[in-house]
């Protein structure tokens, strides 16, 4: 939203350009009033001179509140311009795994301590970013999934969501890849206004636990019309296992300083994802480190266009009665000194 002043009728401001004239017409401040005397000692014998002429005050107290009302009559506002989105058309679930693999270091940089879901995390916010005009829900997972947030166009609310997730939130053990996507897939067959359905699931492991497989949970997809992308991460080679503070999600180090390591993890099997997706009219995606990752949300955003409408309006704030009060006040003050300081006798 901005705002900024304005006036309705800035033509009525022309009317200033008379004021100069009117100050020229009427000359030099106004007479003094005088009393006549047939001799000059009874006019010592009045004592001090009386001023009784408004002289130049009154002009000027006169030619302001004359001023003040052309640019009360100008209209002087404050012009609030808005813009409210119209139409999305797209209804967007993010499933993410929380699985204990997602702790892995093998995705950062060399030296870098980030795990799988720290890079998916802000990968993730950034393709949140880029969709201000989606609604969004958030699915995750490990043994069993749970809602992080429901379909919404609040993505400030989402994003704090997402951002207070860490591994170990999820008691339950396991990858439960079909128990997620059957519930995302679920959540969108709720929205009857819905135009169109998309399910992007991230994985870094092998379905293993929940009571839907993973191709059952990909036809539950397809028949309520949303397309499947799947994403797999991790490399395609084992890695330790890092401990960690489960209450936490943050790493536990030696006295050294050193990462501890705990169990071997193996690649996962990513054909399943392949199937899924096209059984889904999706498509599936390997990515090995973050800016893999980066450019595979960046392509599904490309692919998955929306059609935005903006509605701009204005609302506006009046303030023609400050002017027209102060020109009151200068009116006041002018009749109080013709009545007393320079009150004319005749």
């Amino acid at each position: 939203m901005n705002a900024h002043f304005e006036f309705q009728y800035p033509w009525a401001l022309a009317f200033l350009a008379l004021l100069p004239v009117y100050a020229f017409l009427r000359g030099r401040a106004g007479r003094y009033s005088a009393f006549r005397f047939p001799s000059a000692d009874l006019l010592r014998a009045a004592g001090g001179v009386a001023r009784s002429a408004a002289g130049r005050l009154l002009i000027f107290l006169r030619l302001l509140t004359a001023g003040i009302c052309i640019v009360a009559l100008a209209g002087p506002r404050f012009a609030h311009d808005r813009s409210e989105t119209m139409a999305s058309g797209i209804d967007i679930m993010l499933v993410l795994d929380m699985s204990w693999s997602m702790m892995a270091l093998d995705m950062g940089r060399p030296g870098e301590r980030v795990s799988r879901m720290d890079i998916a995390q802000d990968v993730l916010e950034d393709f949140i970013q880029r969709r201000p005009g989606d609604r969004i829900g958030l699915i995750v997972f490990s043994a069993v999934p749970y809602l992080a947030s429901p379909l919404t166009l609040n993505h400030e609310w989402l994003t704090q969501n997402l951002k207070r997730l860490h591994i170990g939130m999820i008691r339950e053990l396991g990858t439960a890849i079909g128990d997620a996507t059957a519930a995302a897939a679920k959540r969108l067959r709720a929205l009857k206004d819905s135009k169109s359905r998309i399910v992007i699931l991230l994985t870094d492991g092998d379905n293993n636990k929940g009571d839907v497989d993973p191709l059952p949970s990909a036809e539950i997809a397809a028949a309520v019309r949303a397309r499947l992308y799947t994403i797999g991460i991790g490399r395609e080679e084992p890695c330790m296992l890092p401990a960690f503070e489960p209450s936490t999600g943050k790493l536990r180090l030696d006295p050294a300083g050193n990462i501890i390591p705990t169990i071997a993890l193996q690649p996962a099997n990513y054909k399943v994802l392949d199937q899924m997706s096209r059984m889904a009219q999706g498509r599936f995606y390997r990515a090995t480190n973050r800016r893999e990752l980066e450019n595979i949300y960046r392509e599904i955003d490309r692919l998955e266009k929306t059609e935005i409408k903006l509605r701009r309006f204005t609302t506006y704030t009046p303030l023609f009665q400050w002017p027209l009060l102060a020109a009151f006040a200068l009116l006041g003050l002018e009749i109080l000194l013709l009545n007393t300081r320079y009150r004319r006798i005749p």
